[in-house]
């Protein structure tokens, strides 16, 4: 899941995307207004959080951008203000949650998840598809009753396929979810083949049906052929 952190206060932008990555998201920070609308544009994400002041722009002014380019990502925003005003505006041009600085790591980290649940999972803390099941929160992934160990990136792969279903993937929005922007300066897709390879592997071996189908010159799709 990746995660675009838009915060002008450095050291804070720093502390949230250290906590959300040991919490196994993909985060990417900007510390501007113009920066952030460059990356909004140009990548998807799963949840976008935006403090409301930015030197030069408004936080504000993004979600309606994120709305405008019809982005699915969530947003929350973050403020030092606890206006009412604030609040209400923000929910009115639709984000989903309003943080008040301070905050607790731990309780930004909740929310985001909240949301998630709630736009990829029905705020079902599982997801299944026929005979696979993954529980969002342990991050376990099973094949009827059968448990299958996976690797970070196999785990988060799988998660993509499994809230796309039927949905044709190009190799390119795929290798953006699972590696950020960091993938641009990748040579080749061979990293991409690599984990889709060893999915296709272990849940074969763990009972699965073949649900990961290539589709020439596109990507793959995951869902019955």
């Amino acid at each position: 899941m990746k995660i675009l952190v838009i915060e002008d206060e450095r050291v804070l932008a720093e502390s949230i995307a250290s906590h959300l990555s040991k919490e196994g998201f993909i985060v990417e920070t900007v510390f501007s207004y113009d920066a952030a609308v460059e990356k909004v544009n140009l990548y998807a994400y799963d949840c976008v959080v935006v403090d409301i002041n930015l030197p030069d722009g408004t936080g504000f002014d993004i979600v309606e951008i994120l709305k405008k380019i019809k982005a699915t990502s969530g947003i929350i925003i973050i403020s030092a203000r606890d206006a009412l005003e604030d609040r209400i505006r923000s929910l009115e041009i639709g984000s989903d949650d309003y943080l008040t600085k301070p905050f607790h790591l731990s309780e930004l980290n909740a929310r985001v998840k909240a949301i998630l649940r709630r736009r990829n999972f029905g705020g079902s803390n599982e997801i299944s598809y026929q005979e696979l099941r993954v529980n969002y929160n342990t991050r376990r992934v099973f094949v009827g009753e059968n448990e299958i160990s996976l690797s970070k990136k196999e785990y988060d792969l799988l998660l993509y396929f499994m809230s796309n279903v039927d949905i044709a993937l190009t190799k390119a929005s795929m290798a953006e979810h699972l590696w950020g922007d960091n993938i641009d300066s990748a040579d080749s897709f061979d990293i991409l083949y690599s984990q889709i390879k060893n999915l296709r592997k272990k849940l074969t071996d763990g009972g699965c049906s073949e649900y990961i189908h290539s589709i020439y010159g596109i990507g793959y799709k995951f869902g019955r052929n």
